[in-house]
């Protein structure tokens, strides 16, 4: 009697999933205690001050939307430091790859390894250095409710009845959440819009019709929660506005006219980053096709959704403004979708795709061999930082021209200047105005740090502050391209 062939069994689709979810957990762990990054450091002084006050989130002004003041709010009531906040950037990230396998899954159902390979792609690129993975900020944030929205459109568009409502109503809560996290992090509505031109493409406006109307209840039933919530806080409805809305096209303005050669270097340098971590190469390879060939309505729905997402990323990338890495986060969603499409549609992509990972997964490995070394070392910013919590008596303020508002954190000291991020004090305070009546006001800094000798820069008039920065204060200190200014005593 002839033996039977031994044939392995294969791995439990779970259980890989799971390995990609820890690995991705485990990859951030070097990167607990790293230093804070400048957006990390000012939006914890932001949470931790947050009632209300002077400005719009208490006593500081940040063109944001409440929900990431909240999480950092989190961050800030379990230790404040760059621990607590890492952790709940590797909650995020667990979270992220987690859904992204789950999308992986409604996407491309025929597929068994569809949900490894999509968790794998928001693995490496949630890890590599080149998308700025590691800093905690909006797209990072965003991120899981984005990829928990685009699940819900997708079985919302694959049902019927009360269930596909429900999807819907799900869809729009998920969508406000990630808009009041990053205002750029729309890709939910534009997934639901192109559902609703596929619907009424068919001609099934009743469909439509229930898909926008259960979107817009799910969300204004988050939004009105957060706008409550936000207003509780001290923070007005047409302060939000102004900063969510008018700010960013007031921004766009001053830095198409005024920026300074550096906001081109950046956009070229994220540009290359895109193409070197592989990102690009995957989504060559997992291209999504022309949508004319016939094929079940649903594959119609998958193609729109990720086709539209694809683009809206990639568009708000180029459309950011001040072109910082952690902006390519927010294409790893599109990535993911892209990614399901083609293992279901295009399995004999499989070997590319794969390839194509392989070579991005490289890339992030090398990259952080390469930055976890160095990702606590000293740099001029904590160095003058450290000179200030040296030097400062209890009650001392500060303010830095402009930007880095991370160097107060680390100093301890708190702000009487509502503008702690540079692209703020050049839209709202272009010609020092504000700032001017702070350092002659009751309650001057005790300490002023500009980058540079002079508080002249792109977009900032210095002329009216100059003086009086000359008058009431005398350079104690330089580090790097920081001069600390002490204010010089009265009489």
């Amino acid at each position: 009697m002839a033996r039977a062939r031994w044939r392995p069994r294969a791995v439990p689709v779970w259980l890989l999933v799971a390995s990609v979810v820890l690995a991705s957990a485990a990859a951030r762990v070097p990167m607990l205690d790293a230093r804070l990054g400048s957006d990390e450091g000012g939006f914890l002084m932001v949470a931790g001050q947050w009632d209300p006050g002077s400005s719009l989130y208490g006593d500081y002004w940040v063109d944001r939307p409440p929900l990431i003041i909240g999480l950092f709010q989190l961050a800030d009531a379990f230790g404040g430091g760059a621990v607590a906040l890492r952790l709940l950037g590797l909650a995020c990230v667990v979270l992220s790859v987690g859904l992204a396998a789950v999308l992986g899954r409604v996407v491309a159902p025929r597929r068994r390894y569809a949900p490894v390979l999509t968790a794998v792609v928001a693995a490496v690129f949630l890890a590599s250095p080149l998308f700025g993975a590691f800093e905690v900020d909006g797209e990072l944030l965003a991120l899981p409710f984005v990829l928990a929205g685009l699940v819900a459109v997708l079985r919302a568009a694959a049902g019927t009845g009360r269930r596909s409502v429900g999807w819907w109503l799900c869809a729009g809560a998920a969508a406000a959440a990630a808009a009041a996290v990053k205002q750029s992090m729309v890709e939910v509505v534009v997934a639901a819009g192109a559902v609703v031109l596929v619907e009424l493409g068919r001609r099934h406006v009743g469909r439509a019709a229930a898909a926008v109307a259960a979107l817009a209840v799910g969300a204004a039933a988050v939004t009105g929660l957060l706008l409550a919530w936000a207003v509780a806080e001290g923070t007005s409805l047409r302060g939000l506005y102004d900063a969510v809305v008018t700010f960013r096209f007031d921004a766009s303005a001053v830095i198409s006219a005024s920026a300074s050669a550096a906001t081109e270097q950046r956009a070229t340098a994220i540009a290359i980053s895109f193409a070197l971590s592989g990102a690009a190469v995957v989504l060559l390879v997992a291209a999504v096709p022309v949508l004319g060939r016939r094929r079940p309505s649903y594959d119609v729905v998958a193609a729109a959704v990720t086709a539209a997402v694809v683009g809206w990323e990639l568009a708000a990338v180029a459309a950011g403004g001040s072109y910082w890495h952690h902006y390519l986060l927010g294409t790893v969603a599109g990535l993911v979708l892209a990614t399901a499409f083609a293992v279901q549609h295009y399995p004999r992509r499989g070997r590319l795709l794969a390839a194509a990972l392989g070579y991005a997964a490289l890339v992030t490995a090398v990259t952080l061999a390469a930055v976890v070394p160095t990702a606590s070392s000293a740099t001029s910013t904590t160095e003058a930082a450290a000179y200030l919590r040296a030097h400062a008596a209890p009650g001392d303020t500060g303010v830095v021209a402009f930007g880095e508002p991370v160097l107060l954190r680390e100093a301890g000291l708190d702000s009487p200047y509502p503008n702690l991020w540079s692209l703020t004090a050049r839209v709202r305070d272009p010609d020092l105005r504000q700032f001017t009546r702070v350092l002659r006001g009751p309650r001057r800094p005790t300490w002023v740090v500009v980058a540079g000798e002079s508080l002249a820069t792109w977009g900032i008039d210095a002329a009216r502050a100059e003086p009086v920065l000359a008058r009431h204060y005398r350079l104690v200190h330089v580090d790097g391209a920081w001069h600390v200014y002490h204010e010089v005593p009265s009489g």
